[in-house]
């Protein structure tokens, strides 16, 4: 695990020396901040008694927000070593594929929860003006990491199966709108099909976090999820020693 923890080190460091990251966690803090005041604010949602929760942003988050962030954190971790040469250093040195990936993938996720981080400031807001179960609000994080963590492990891949950025954000986007929305295409089929399709969309194993329910199906699935992805850019960095 050596070798996984100085290539994370690697690109923690340059995730928080680099402008770009901060101008991502602002704009990150500011979309959640909307989010934020648009679910608590009574004028905003038509309700007089605005619930005291984090469900509208969680959802929102999911929905809006990772899936063009996580394609943004990832797309420069595999695809800018292909295109300054510095992967085959990498990949002839005395390092496994595997820990390459890994490793990567822990400074990515670690950068995400530093920014997660900020929100637990909406947290203290509803404790200071209200009465928030705690419950949902937990199992609302852990299920929004999950969420991140697939949708970090997709970026990956996509990044790993090109050299230029830009393609490689373009292609995780992609990606991951479809993971998102496949639920919508759920309702288009009935039947085995409809229930396949559904369960394949990430929604549909998010709604229970938010609600307050941690369903050991749910964290299966996004750790599946991980899993699979790390797994095919583990084979995508293997085919480069082929070529």
């Amino acid at each position: 695990m050596r070798n996984t923890a100085t290539i994370a080190w690697k690109e923690i460091k340059g995730y928080f020396t680099s402008p770009v990251a901060y101008v991502v966690a602002l704009m990150f803090v500011a979309l959640t901040g909307y989010f934020f005041v648009r679910s608590v604010d009574s004028i905003l949602t038509g309700a007089n008694f605005p619930e005291a929760s984090l469900r509208g942003l969680m959802r929102q988050i999911s929905i809006f927000i990772l899936p063009w962030l996580a394609p943004v954190l990832t797309m420069r971790l595999l695809a800018e070593e292909q295109k300054i040469g510095t992967i085959e250093l990498l990949l002839t040195s005395p390092v496994r594929d595997w820990e390459v990936v890994l490793g990567k993938f822990i400074a990515s996720m670690t950068f995400f929860l530093a920014a997660l981080a900020m929100t637990l400031w909406y947290v203290l807001m509803l404790e200071w003006r209200g009465n928030p179960e705690m419950g949902p609000l937990l199992s609302g994080y852990l299920g929004i990491i999950l969420y991140g963590g697939a949708a970090m492990s997709v970026g990956l891949l996509a990044s790993s199966l090109t050299s230029n950025q830009i393609v490689a954000a373009v292609t995780s986007l992609g990606l991951l709108v479809l993971l998102t929305f496949l639920e919508v295409g759920a309702d288009q089929v009935t039947g085995v099909a409809s229930t396949i399709v559904g369960q394949l969309g990430m929604t549909t194993h998010f709604d229970d976090f938010v609600r307050g329910v941690v369903d050991t199906s749910n964290v299966v699935y996004y750790l599946s999820l991980m899993a699979v992805f790390l797994f095919l850019t583990v084979r995508s960095l293997e085919t480069r020693r082929w070529r």
